[in-house]
């Protein structure tokens, strides 16, 4: 029994097998012995559950009746020449399409949200509610905070379900198709200096049929 007790605390992360494994190094043991004793010594190993982030109750989805009443945000992976990885933070209004934001960079922590959006806030309204997965970046202490002291409702998707949060979706897929996968970015200031130039095209020129084949800011006009 000292023997699989030394072996044990020494070896936090082993079970019965490996102990036992251990143990006939040196003699013939039986490992259902092993495991006996092991479990009678209160030594059996339990895997800790992953805390669950709390964001909260869950809120309905509102109709985005009009601009800056509801935005969504995700974020794309995508890779430089070297393989090197990047992301981007993409934000976008969902009842003009506009893409309010789109933010390179090698890593975006909540806290960097935070610095975005109070960039953001100081030349635009911020919206109602904003739709989002449950990403670390999102659930932060620091973003919830954030939104909460601004009076943006955070609204969680259900976990998987990327469908509930269609209207950014589509916009990854297209962004990707138009802009990810026909580009070559060599490093950074690359990637952002050639992903504004198609946001710019994206919301002053693209046609969308949801919008009556009109581009963002042609759809922000009219309604204006």
């Amino acid at each position: 029994m000292e023997e699989i007790r030394k072996i044990a605390i020494k070896k936090r992360r082993y079970g019965y097998r490996r102990i036992a494994a251990e143990i006939r190094k040196n003699k013939k043991v039986n490992h259902k012995k092993i495991r006996r004793l092991y479990n009678k010594m209160g030594l059996k190993y339990r895997i800790k559950k992953s805390k669950k982030r709390n964001c909260g109750e869950k809120k309905p989805m509102i109709i985005p009746s009009g601009i800056n009443v509801r935005w969504s945000m995700d974020f794309v992976s995508d890779s430089f020449y070297d393989g090197r990885k990047f992301r981007v933070f993409n934000l976008l209004d969902d009842c003009s399409r506009e893409s309010v934001m789109q933010h390179p960079d090698l890593s975006i922590s909540g806290r960097r949200l935070v610095r975005l959006f109070e960039d953001l806030k100081k030349t635009r309204k911020l919206p109602q509610q904003i739709v989002c997965d449950n990403g670390t970046e999102f659930t932060s202490k620091v973003f919830m905070k954030w939104a909460d002291d601004n009076n943006v409702e955070l609204c969680f998707i259900d976990k998987g379900k990327p469908t509930q949060n269609a209207f950014v979706e589509s916009f990854n897929g297209k962004f990707r198709d138009e802009c990810l996968n026909e580009e070559w970015f060599q490093n950074l200031n690359d990637a952002r200096m050639k992903i504004a130039l198609w946001r710019k095209e994206y919301n002053e020129e693209r046609p969308h049929s949801s919008l009556g084949n009109l581009s963002p800011y042609e759809f922000i006009r009219k309604i204006a």
